[in-house]
Formats: structure tokens, sequence, C-alpha cells
């Protein structure tokens, strides 16, 4: 079996970036990504342990580094001054390279 390399774009912010996020994932033709509800703490204090709207959410894609830095581009320029945001890629590796944009 042939693996392809790739990376995973994780980026955690506050849930109520969520929207905008994933309208920029599919702004670059992004599909695919996995999320979840997390709590933690962080430079703004404890999150997600009281109201909906304080919760943070962990979005995870698998793409080409060219995609992450485009999408991180984004991010950077449209929606970090406005919401709590960190992000960070890995390289992981995939069966299947043809589905990952």
């Amino acid at each position: 079996m042939k693996l392809y390399n790739v990376k995973m774009l994780t980026i955690v912010c506050e849930i109520l970036a969520q929207k905008n996020i994933i309208g920029i994932l599919e702004k670059h033709n992004v599909s695919g990504y996995t999320t979840y509800e997390t709590d933690g703490n962080g430079a703004k204090g404890i999150r997600g342990r009281g109201f909906k709207n304080e919760k943070n959410v962990k979005i995870e894609v698998i793409l080409r580094e060219t995609t992450a830095e485009k999408i991180i581009e984004d991010i950077l320029s449209k929606l970090i001054s406005d919401f709590a945001i960190i992000f960070y890629m890995s390289d992981v590796q995939v069966a299947r390279s043809e589905k990952f944009t």
C-alpha cells in the first residue's frame, strides 16, 4: 500500500467563528472536515464551561500544504482580529491522495 504525504490543519476557535471558518474552507473548495466542541484554558481564560456561545470548537482538515497556507492567510486577514483563533499544521499520510485538495 502506498501512502501520500499531506497536511492536517487544526484550527481551534471560539464557536462564534465556526461558520466563518467553514465558509473560508468552502471558498477554497474544501468539503471535508471534522469538528469537535471543546473546552480549555488559555490566554482568554477558561472556555467552554458556561453558555453555548462561550465554547470552543476544534476543526481538523486534511489537505495539501498550498491550500492550507491560503486558508491560514484568509483567516489571518479576515477573522483573527475579531475572534480567539489558533491553528497548527501536522504532517500526515493518507492512502487516497485524490480526496484532498
